[in-house]
């Protein structure tokens, strides 16, 4: 088990390890009936603040626990949850999935329950993430206002909206078997919208953190009233393959949609990108860029991910691909057994960082003799898990680049295009940098970006 006894502080009603193993034992005595019982524990506190037209106009906080019972009898499982901790509630939880798992069908795939593991201490949890008050959240938006107001001065009076939010959670694994796991953890998120008066404007900034303290809510506030600024009067440019340089903010919304790829029992079976014509896998295989590397690490203090999966099974780093070459897919803790390897967990489930440059966005943007900036996108939906197709629309910043320096804003476009397919057309990958707790994501410049059509929203 990994060690970690004090308390949470600052976030109320969080529950320390010694009450979180109470109350999982106290659960766990309650199924001394059926064959096998697995406890998963939540505790959390979340706080929020929203604003439009430079004023506050809501704030909120959630504050709660939850229990989750997984009952086994035999070859038939089904869980059962509830908020509500006294004795009465969480026999009816422990029951209601014990009659559940009896109607359920016999489960060929199903596993045992964990016994004791040993895990690694992560210590991901940061009390000024978890002390952010509405008072302390009030100030934060208003130095991201003024920001906005200031930086928006050349197209007038700025229109500014965002959302400001912070999370404390407590995580716990007991099962019947003798295991027992604890991590708790924070994370906080700002974004600001910025429009111009004439709505022909918009820009966009966020940043997010397991520390509140790495967030700069002045500097989000100035960035997405520039971008505003400079993407007045867009122009219309035809659709097409074009260059395209993605901010960091954009990487991070294409690139975590490679995980179900690296599932190892459909590229097993055929169905996944990693599979070999003919049966196998491309483990082994170039698969990317060769500058190319993608890695999970709890562990690493640049991610801080959580180290153990829902079942309690231990997460290490895992690197998935290295210098383009495909190194390592997901193993379910089944599918490792019936193939002979090692279970992983979920794919990226310790977080994710694609590395391979050093480069800012400004020295990616200069090398580009002729392309399209791309701020971040939206409303990205799958057409194809194949191949990772996905679709969605540029927004908030959409700009042309010549001759190495961005020239005007363009219309936004609808585009089609597979994060795995794109990384096999890098022209220049530059530094990763934190776009969210847990993730680690450089700007890109890539070759012959589908840009489909082109759309006339703002």
């Amino acid at each position: 088990m990994n060690v970690q006894t004090a308390p949470p502080a600052g976030a109320p009603g969080l529950l320390s390890q010694e009450a979180a193993r109470s109350l999982a034992d106290r659960v766990l005595s309650f199924a001394a009936g059926v064959d096998q019982a697995r406890v998963n524990i939540t505790s959390e506190w979340s706080g929020n603040t929203r604003f439009a037209d430079a004023s506050i106009t809501t704030s909120g906080g959630i504050t709660n626990t939850s229990v989750t019972v997984v009952v086994t009898i035999g070859k038939r499982r089904a869980s059962s949850s509830t908020n509500v901790l006294d004795d009465a509630a969480l026999k009816r939880t422990v029951e209601l999935a014990a009659t559940l798992a009896k109607l359920s069908p016999e489960d060929p795939e199903l596993m045992p329950e964990l016994g004791p593991q040993t895990y690694g201490t992560v210590s991901a949890f940061v009390d000024r993430t978890a002390s952010l008050d509405p008072e302390m959240r009030s100030g934060a938006v208003n130095r991201a206002i003024e920001a906005a107001t200031a930086a928006g001065k050349p197209a007038g009076q700025i229109f500014s909206a965002g959302f400001l939010e912070a999370n404390a959670r407590v995580v716990a694994v007991a099962t019947s078997n003798g295991l027992f796991a604890y991590h708790r953890t924070t994370d906080a998120d700002f974004s600001v919208t910025a429009r111009t008066p004439d709505g022909t404007g918009s820009g966009w900034a966020s940043g997010g953190a397991r520390d509140w303290g790495r967030i700069d809510p002045a500097s989000i506030g100035r960035i997405a009233a520039q971008k505003a600024v400079a993407s007045r009067n867009p122009q219309p440019l035809d659709p097409g393959l074009y260059t395209a340089v993605l901010e960091p903010s954009a990487v991070n919304e294409l690139v975590p949609l490679l995980s179900s790829a690296f599932n190892a029992r459909t590229a097993d079976e055929g169905r996944s990108a990693f599979s070999k014509p003919g049966g196998g896998t491309r483990i082994g295989e170039k698969v990317m860029d060769d500058r190319v590397t993608l890695s999970s690490d709890p562990a690493d203090p640049a991610l801080l991910g959580q180290p153990f999966d829902a079942e309690g099974l231990p997460l290490a780093r895992t690197v998935w691909v290295e210098n383009g070459v495909l190194t390592n897919l997901s193993y379910s803790r089944f599918w490792a057994q019936k193939q002979s390897k090692r279970p992983t967990g979920p794919s990226f489930a310790g977080g994710l960082t694609l590395a391979g440059g050093t480069k800012t966005t400004e020295e990616v943007i200069a090398g580009c003799e002729r392309g399209i900036l791309v701020t971040h996108f939206f409303y990205i939906r799958s057409l194809d898990t194949r191949t990772v197709l996905q679709t969605g629309l540029t927004r908030d910043g959409t700009f042309l680049i010549e001759g190495g320096k961005i020239v005007h804003a363009l219309k936004n476009f609808r585009w089609n295009e597979s994060p795995l397919l794109m990384l096999n057309r890098l022209e220049d990958i530059g530094r990763p940098v934190a776009t969210a707790a847990g993730r680690m994501m450089p700007p890109l410049r890539i070759r012959d970006f589908n840009f489909a059509s082109t759309s006339d929203a703002v």
